[in-house]
């Protein structure tokens, strides 16, 4: 895109790519299609310093304010299809990830100065040098042994630490659901959902009371619920209305977790 044109396109999003591939706007930094400045639409829930939009994230993020930190578990591209049983043992009836069936785009948040993305072992090619993060799910051989994967891979970039590698070890997976208020395996109301206290490490590890955690991809919410808990402010973004409803429902619950 040519200097005339970025300046034209400047006031829709205000936000281009440094490498002349057009600006992150949803037309593509196409001025003849572009209708103006675009205003954040109004949030589907704000109080207590949370706010979440229900909508694609690729339109909101170029509107948002200043953040402290990207935290999110988005879809990897890897066309994953839920079909474990659930912790009573019938079969899931978890709808697939919308757009885990495409390529993972992780550029639009390598711009932020510290970002932690889940599931980067799966889009590593498209990823700068950075950190690793490794969620140890099992924490001893034996229980290695549990069905699904027994441990989860997080790459960050901050300038908040010069450690290239951090280590989490919160037991969850099978039938066991770290969130459970009674007993372990109380459903989980997400096919992906993460364990709040493992979201909380993060968030403790890069941030400071009073900053601002953002996940534009939120699912069910379990960021925000650990920053609300920490004294964060926090930003989600979720393109299914279910689960905006279900993460509302969580906040609400205050510092218990669901």
């Amino acid at each position: 895109m040519d200097e005339m044109n970025l300046q034209k396109c400047a006031a829709c999003t205000g936000l281009w790519d440094d490498k002349d591939k057009g600006c992150f706007c949803r037309y593509d930094g196409n001025p003849e299609t572009c209708e103006g400045p675009k205003k954040l639409p109004k949030p589907y829930y704000e109080q207590d310093n949370i706010t979440i939009y229900h909508g694609d994230c690729r339109e909101i993020l170029p509107h948002l304010p200043k953040v402290d930190l990207v935290l999110t578990d988005p879809p990897y591209g890897i066309d994953y299809v839920p079909e474990w049983k659930k912790w009573n043992g019938d079969k899931s009836d978890f709808s697939p990830i919308i757009n885990d069936n495409k390529p993972f785009d992780p550029s639009p948040f390598l711009k932020f100065p510290t970002v932690v993305l889940f599931g980067a072992n799966y889009y590593s090619d498209r990823l700068p040098i950075g950190g690793w993060i490794c969620w140890d799910k099992r924490l001893d051989e034996k229980k290695d042994r549990m069905f699904g994967s027994p441990f989860e891979l997080a790459w960050f970039t901050s300038k908040n630490t010069a450690a290239k590698s951090k280590m989490i070890r919160v037991l969850h997976g099978g039938v066991i659901n770290a969130d459970s208020v009674n007993g372990n395996n109380e459903k989980r109301v997400h096919p992906t959902q993460k364990p709040i206290e493992v979201m909380k490490r993060i968030v403790l590890s890069f941030t400071h009371e009073g900053d601002t955690v953002f996940d534009p991809f939120m699912g069910s919410g379990t960021t925000l619920v650990a920053a609300k808990q920490l004294g964060r402010k926090a930003i989600g973004i979720e393109i299914e209305e279910k689960y905006c409803e279900i993460a509302v429902k969580r906040l609400g619950q205050g510092v218990l977790p669901l």
